[in-house]
């Protein structure tokens, strides 16, 4: 399954009104043709044109909404996603155009995730992977553990993959589809819970920041837990 990029669209809405109108004739008391009298003198194109109201700028965006809003698009959600940069690089735009760990790369939520990924030689396996979906740590998730234990996993690249993978799913999840058991890269499996807006990933409960962000190849959620295999 592939994705199309999330954009910011308006709609606009065209409105086409064709009536016909026949008019019957009829034969008076000497035989004679005559128009009827009860024709009304409006136009029914004029009675049935198109309110003032129904103008190409009242369906337009809201007012209301902001630039970040309208760059975002109505598919992606969480309160993160107003972290992300709104044009170009490690925008949504930018990154639906890329191969996931390229686009995680530049998404300045993720560069603790992205090192990791780089140490553990994944960067490759990941970009070519095909309709995978990633939970993907923010840097606050990273700096929730303890430096000494986070170097100590940094070190040890075979428990680095084990937990990274960890986080890869090998289908491309919807929104509307990830209240479920997934299967990982690493061969177990994920657990997710929620709906709507608001999901738990993985046995830590980490909550979705930022979700349904697409790339080239990917479907990725933003947390804010390392998950543990």
């Amino acid at each position: 399954m592939k994705r199309s990029s999330l954009r910011s669209t308006g709609a606009l809405a065209a409105i086409a009104v064709t009536m016909s109108l026949g008019f019957a004739a009829c034969s008076d008391d000497d035989g004679g043709d005559t128009a009827s009298d009860t024709a009304s003198s409006s136009s029914p194109s004029e009675e049935m044109s198109p309110s003032d109201d129904m103008s190409s700028d009242d369906m337009s965006p809201s007012d209301d909404m902001t630039d970040t809003e309208m760059a975002m698009g109505s598919e992606v959600f969480g309160a993160a996603c107003s972290a992300v940069p709104t044009e170009g690089k490690g925008s949504l735009d930018a990154m639906a155009t890329e191969p996931v760990a390229n686009a995680a790369a530049s998404n300045p939520l993720l560069s603790t995730l992205t090192a990791a990924v780089t140490e553990a030689d994944l960067v490759d396996a990941l970009n070519s992977a095909e309709d995978i979906t990633v939970f993907a740590p923010t840097n606050e998730a990273f700096a929730a553990i303890p430096k000494k234990d986070l170097n100590a996993v940094l070190a040890n690249k075979k428990l680095l993959t084990k937990i990274l993978t960890h986080h890869v799913v090998t289908e491309e999840v919807e929104p509307d589809e990830l209240n479920g058991t997934f299967e990982t890269l690493n061969g177990d499996k994920l657990k997710v819970t929620g709906s709507g807006e608001e999901f738990s990933v993985g046995d830590e409960k980490a909550a979705v920041l930022c979700g349904n962000i697409d790339t080239a190849n990917a479907k990725v959620y933003l947390i804010d837990t390392v998950l543990m295999p």
